[in-house]
């Protein structure tokens, strides 16, 4: 089976989708964990451990794509893919198990390109040790460079942050705040998509993890455990989610965006799970069961209560 590994674009939609059939050989939920010590990936006496994906959707040398003729144009899939083992105790639930010193570790450890993190079987997690992951990609993200254009248009004429101005925005209204701590806010914002959708914003524009240092990472690790123990603690289940934290390009200044986090929790306020259906996935409408404000107040009161 000849490998195959690349970005192809939708020119209908105007975005990349990646495409790697050594994804098929991926395992799901193996008899030994590999990210455990003494595995043969991890080995031993680390806190955080960071490897190369063994089934990458990116690879630092591609084959030749398969296409490069309109309108099937495809592009080496030029990248790396890494995973980031968080702790080496494989019971724990989740990243905020780790409290705040723990979070603060993993943080240190990103520095560029898409961080994200799939929490629960709901999501298609295949191992469960605590674990997230980093691609560096040869392109920008469909839905990072849609954010990066409205920013870039809204800085033209306004010559001010998009994102700073929603924040403040968010901050004087109040009502869909979650948590809020000395460097960092938290809110499900007034276009939530998913139930119980968080936003995690500095309170000051930044540019970038990679410009912050060790204090104002130490702020964000404090509200980003906050957020993942109030979801956790929410119902009598763990909520599964998706995390993703967005960067502009490891190249250049951009002074009309900055880096934040965005963490989509799954289940609607009813604690049943939400499935992106025939509204989402058919006509990229997503439909809200509820409002973001009970979502907030219910989240909110769970961290003051229980986190």
């Amino acid at each position: 089976m000849r490998r195959v590994v690349e970005l192809r674009w939708d020119p209908i939609l105007g975005e990349w989708v990646a495409v790697s059939n050594i994804r098929e050989e991926r395992p799901w939920r193996p008899s030994g964990c590999p990210f455990c010590p003494g595995s043969p990936e991890t080995g031993s006496g680390w806190s955080v451990v960071v490897l190369e994906n063994r089934f990458p959707m990116l690879v630092p040398e591609p084959p030749e794509p398969t296409s490069r003729r309109w309108p099937f144009i495809a592009v080496p899939g030029r990248g790396r893919c890494l995973v980031i083992v968080e702790t080496p105790e494989h019971s724990l639930d989740d990243l905020s198990d780790l409290g705040v010193d723990g979070v603060l570790r993993v943080l240190e450890r990103v520095r560029s390109a898409l961080w994200f993190r799939n929490k629960g079987e709901e999501v298609g997690v295949s191992l469960t040790h605590p674990h997230s992951q980093l691609y560096a990609m040869p392109v920008i993200p469909s839905k990072v460079l849609r954010e990066m254009r409205s920013c870039y248009r809204y800085w033209l004429e306004k010559r001010r942050c998009l994102l700073c101005e929603v924040r403040d925005a968010e901050l004087r209204e109040g009502t869909r705040i979650v948590y809020r701590s000395t460097d960092f806010v938290a809110y499900v914002p007034f276009w939530a998509r998913w139930p119980f959708e968080v936003h995690i914003h500095p309170l000051k524009h930044v540019q970038s993890v990679r410009g912050m240092d060790r204090g104002t990472l130490e702020s964000l690790a404090e509200c980003l455990t906050k957020v993942l123990c109030g979801l956790k603690n929410l119902f009598e289940k763990p909520m599964p989610y998706v995390m993703a934290l967005h960067e502009p390009p490891l190249r250049g200044e951009y002074p009309w965006y900055h880096t934040h986090i965005e963490v989509y929790g799954m289940y609607r306020v009813s604690g049943r799970l939400k499935y992106a259906a025939g509204a989402e996935l058919g006509g990229g409408v997503f439909t809200y069961d509820s409002t973001p404000e009970r979502a907030a107040e219910m989240l909110r009161r769970c961290i003051e209560s229980r986190c």
